[in-house]
């Protein structure tokens, strides 16, 4: 093979696209991977997942700081140094693209830095950020280019005055008032760093409910504990217009029924944060005659392959939850399907988290669905009030609930809302891709004392006899 030819070329170094490429490679593809930021790890390691979580990291370390005294441990004084915290955020990406790149070298991956376009079945073309172009031709070609921030008619990001998720991870300063439009995880993540921080924030969100696809149950709960800490929420409320002024950001709300008056609310900043969509411009999927969906994600088959022979895609491009783990499975099991491996992803068994403080996190199914479904099912809730190792940390807010068939038993859900509930729901999951009964968590010896044995609570609650409640 000449240096332009290979076995896998992937278009996209986020979290699907580079694991598909180290495990095309692993399974001895040749293998390149193209991006143009001119960084690995795509928006979740750049500015997204990796430098958000740093910020709640230090924000929370900041906010519990502030109340320390309550066990003791006092402060003369408590000082927010925001530029050496984003300097911080910074190390933390910088030293996750490094190790990437070092992946990368050790696998044998060839990164190519430039914007790709598909010329033709096995064909990409590359303009280069170093300059110039370049060809490659590939027995199959991979589309991970994730996702970028949903536009809202009548907001112009400026990433100064009204800011993506990208510009609210750098303000050179607190504002004194950040207004957030959509109540989703983003939002509420970001919202979260900067009221720690000292700001009034205020959450603008379409529907009468936040976190929409979350079970109501922990939403209407997460909900209160957010108010409890100071978040403010305007809910059924359309933002028709912003007006980046020089100090501040004027919204134009209107209630999202259509009924009542117009009003008004200014803000020192604004954040966009309604949802992302996939990214797939400039690819020249058009041409190809690429399927495409009605949400202008790419249609695939059971094993990620488009309608071209040779073209596939994975990620947020395709259908399912947006998110890195989601990716990251796709991107291994289509290496392993093209290398002739058996190859599966359970989409029913993909946890999902938010990471505020507390933090929210749940995998399968919610009361909705099941009730939408038809199926009969039994509820075990535990709150964390009743958990020792809670009461000492002072985390008792939240509570586990976990879902079972009222039949056989087997759980079909759990939610948590607490501390580490995003660490917490890695045994719900297990336990589920196993097709466990909440029996079966329940009989499971949990350490005490844990947070964890509220999850081994709520599967004994599910047979009503839960020990410490």
């Amino acid at each position: 093979m000449s240096d332009n030819n290979f076995d896998l070329v992937v278009i996209g170094a986020g979290p699907g696209g580079y694991v598909c490429a180290l495990r095309a490679a692993q399974l001895g593809m040749k293998v390149a991977c193209i991006d143009k930021r001119g960084a690995p790890g795509g928006t979740c390691l750049n500015v997204g997942c990796i430098p958000s979580k740093a910020l709640l990291h230090a924000s929370e370390l900041y906010a519990e700081a502030a109340h320390a005294q309550n066990m003791g441990i006092t402060f003369s004084s408590l000082k927010l140094d925001l530029e050496k915290m984003m300097a911080y955020k910074a190390d933390g990406v910088d030293g996750n693209t490094d190790g990437v790149r070092y992946l990368f070298k050790k696998n044998k991956v060839e990164e190519i830095e430039g914007a790709a376009k598909i010329g033709a079945a096995g064909a990409v073309e590359i303009d280069l950020l170093a300059g110039g172009t370049r060809a490659v031709n590939a027995k199959n070609i991979v589309i991970a280019t994730g996702s970028e921030v949903t536009p809202l008619p009548g907001i112009e990001i400026d990433e100064e005055r009204i800011v993506s998720s990208t510009g609210a991870l750098s303000f050179d300063k607190v504002p004194k008032h950040l207004a957030i439009i959509g109540a989703g995880i983003i939002g509420l993540e970001l919202g979260s760093v900067w009221k720690r921080l000292g700001a009034e924030v205020t959450v603008i969100e379409f529907l009468d409910r936040i976190t929409p696809g979350m079970d109501a149950d922990m939403a209407k709960n997460f909900q209160r504990v957010l108010k409890k800490q100071g978040l403010k929420f305007m809910l059924g409320k359309k933002v028709t217009a912003a007006k980046a002024l020089k100090n501040s950001v004027k919204l134009t709300l209107a209630p999202a029924s259509g009924d009542g008056a117009a009003e008004t609310l200014t803000a020192d900043r604004a954040l966009l944060a309604v949802g992302r969509r996939p990214h797939t411009q400039g690819l020249g999927l058009e041409a190809l005659g690429v399927a495409m969906d009605g949400a202008g994600r790419v249609e695939t088959d059971a094993h990620f392959k488009t309608n071209i022979d040779g073209l596939y895609a994975i990620g947020d491009v395709i259908a399912g939850p947006m998110l890195a783990h989601k990716a990251e499975d796709e991107g291994v099991a289509l290496a392993e399907h093209l290398a002739g491996k058996p190859a599966h992803v359970n989409y029913g068994v993909i946890p999902s988290v938010v990471y505020t403080a507390p933090e929210v996190a749940w995998v399968g199914r919610n009361e909705e669905e099941l009730k939408e479904a038809g199926i009969a099912y039994n509820v075990g809730k535990f709150p964390f009030t009743a958990n020792g190792r809670a009461k000492v940390n002072g985390t008792t807010d939240g509570f586990v609930k976990i879902l079972a068939d009222a039949t056989s038993d087997q759980v079909l859900g759990v939610h948590i809302l607490g501390a580490h509930a995003g660490d917490m729901i890695a045994e719900a999951a297990v336990a589920m891709e196993f097709s466990a009964s909440a029996e079966d968590i329940a009989r499971t010896c949990h350490a005490h004392p844990t947070l964890t044995e509220a999850v081994k609570e709520a599967a004994l609650a599910v047979d009503k006899r839960a020990l410490h409640m």
